[in-house]
């Protein structure tokens, strides 16, 4: 059992450092370009993989068009807000942010699906909303730049919360490594227009840059998903969750020993009034067993 708790950590602990490498990256990359060449790169190894353990499934023909769709949101839509938005805030401040998307995604999920949240998952909403409140506030040096910056995460937030949506089925139908693989090279494909739209011209990597790069797509995209799903076949879908809420702990706590940011007392406060109720509102979405997984693809 400890090897299953090990591979679950370990995704767990590559995922809390992606938003520092995000920011190490945007020494020569641009956000739009960075998220175009970490998901071309995870593309071709996810296929490589497919090759090794000759995975042949297809996705059937009824349901390209959701696949083609969910990838837009999840995949483009998605990592397009998020580098955008840690690119203008703090890798501390992102990071606890993006630990609210689950109850963001109940709260959207109320409204969409008219669904009654019992009193504890709305209570965890109620406290999720608020922390992200406190957390939208905070700027760094007073620059408006950031709290747009924290806006547009949020945004990230709802993009994500309809990519689970629109896959709700689709988990059940395919394999993870299938379901992964064709939305990652849909999302590739869905990426050229907005690289266009960017228009930050391409520069050549540096050594750091590259090697944060490579730390995203081999360490974030690939490997702390092969671990996290290694983790799941014996461990329960509410100890996974709550491993799950440790990313953005330990997000903040490499924001401050790796780039040397500066946490708030405002900032840990919110930061814990969102932890608790993303705890809260996760242990209700995970007794449902057709679910899907809220928590966000780093």
């Amino acid at each position: 059992m400890r090897v299953y708790y090990f591979a679950c950590i370990s995704a767990v602990l590559l995922w809390s450092a992606s938003f520092i490498a995000t920011k190490i990256a945007y020494e020569t990359f641009a956000p739009i370009q960075l998220g175009v060449v970490r998901t071309c790169l995870a593309v071709l190894i996810f296929w490589i993989i497919n090759k090794i353990v000759k995975n042949k499934e297809k996705i059937r023909k009824e349901d390209r068009k959701r696949v083609a769709i969910s990838s837009l949101f999840g995949i483009t839509l998605y990592f397009t807000l998020e580098n955008i938005g840690v690119s203008m805030t703090s890798a501390s401040n992102a990071a606890l942010i993006v630990a609210s998307f689950p109850a963001i995604t109940s709260l959207l999920e109320f409204f969409v699906f008219r669904s009654k949240p019992s009193f504890q998952k709305s209570l965890g909403i109620i406290l999720a909303i608020i922390g992200v409140a406190i957390l939208t506030q905070i700027t760094i040096s007073g620059s408006s730049k950031s709290f747009w910056g924290n806006l547009i995460l949020i945004g990230g937030g709802i993009v994500w919360a309809f990519y689970n949506f629109i896959t709700r089925d689709l988990t059940n139908k395919y394999s993870a490594l299938t379901l992964t693989y064709y939305q990652m090279l849909i999302g590739a494909i869905w990426f050229i227009p907005f690289v266009f739209l960017e228009d930050k011209p391409w520069r050549i990597p540096s050594v750091t840059s590259m090697n944060a790069l490579i730390f995203l797509c081999v360490g974030c995209s690939v490997a702390a998903f092969v671990l996290y799903n290694f983790g799941l076949k014996k461990l329960s879908a509410s100890v996974s969750v709550s491993l799950m809420n440790l990313v953005p702990v330990l997000g903040l706590v490499f924001s401050v020993l790796i780039l040397g940011e500066v946490v708030s007392l405002l900032q840990i406060i919110g930061g814990i009034i969102v932890i608790i109720g993303v705890i809260l509102s996760s242990i209700q979405i995970e007794e449902v067993s057709n679910e899907p997984n809220s928590n966000s693809a780093t």
